[in-house]
């Protein structure tokens, strides 16, 4: 089946909850995760809730590290068995799996060198450069105080420091990263970047629908690398 008529069930996994669309459908189901959210359950739920949907292969957005479209790490904020599970098996269709701010970060790009951070449960992140997609794990790197990017920047930071706090390192981050990897432009997106009055300077708000064209894009316009994944406009 040609890549450009496949029907895509694209799943976004977050720390609150999992989103839910796919090709032909306008409005997205989404359900309640959380720390008792393993996979099996969560394909049970998509199942149910997609009952009568037609798809031919599905995209998988994972809140964690994922290598060789596989997670090697357990999410922070799901249950466990996460590593290792057989989702084309548990859907019956073809699956590709990738990070979830890497798979909202493709369906974002316009060009050039973006960076993209997260503002979600936690911080993701990823870079993309022309056309080459980067998954990173800047989440966790130390930042200050002992604390990481997530400690500052991630849903447990904001409710530490207070919005306007919040905002203040969200900018000085922002620059600090995008300085480091020189990015041409950054998109904010998760949940909590509504929560920004002004963006810093090269910074453009990102949608949480962009998740779904990302997880489009992966089965229109991909080609596999051993460590890459290259796509066209």
């Amino acid at each position: 089946m040609a890549a450009n008529r496949m029907k895509i069930l694209v799943i976004d996994v977050g720390g609150t909850h999992v989103k839910v669309l796919a090709t032909g459908h306008k409005q997205r189901v989404e359900f309640p995760s959380g720390p008792k959210m393993t996979p099996a359950k969560m394909v049970a739920a998509v199942r149910a809730a997609t009952a009568g949907w037609k798809y031919d292969a599905i995209s998988i957005g994972y809140p964690g590290p994922v290598v060789h479209g596989r997670p090697i790490i357990e999410p922070r904020h799901l249950g466990s068995g996460w590593v290792g599970f057989n989702f084309k098996k548990a859907f019956g269709r073809p699956a590709k799996i990738v990070n979830d701010a890497a798979m909202q970060a493709l369906g974002s790009y316009r060009g050039g060198r973006m960076l993209f951070l997260g503002l979600g449960t936690g911080l993701g992140s990823a870079l993309i450069v022309d056309n080459v997609l980067e998954p990173m794990e800047l989440a966790h790197l130390p930042y200050k105080r002992g604390r990481t990017y997530e400690d500052y920047l991630g849903l447990a930071g904001l409710e530490r420091l207070g919005k306007r706090k919040w905002r203040h390192q969200v900018n000085e981050v922002v620059q600090q990263l995008k300085n480091a990897v020189q990015a041409d432009y950054v998109v904010l997106g998760g949940g909590n970047a509504r929560l920004l009055k002004n963006l810093p300077p090269g910074t453009r708000l990102g949608d949480n629908s962009n998740a779904f064209r990302g997880g489009y894009r992966l089965w229109t316009n991909l080609y596999s690398g051993s460590a890459h994944k290259r796509f066209v406009q």
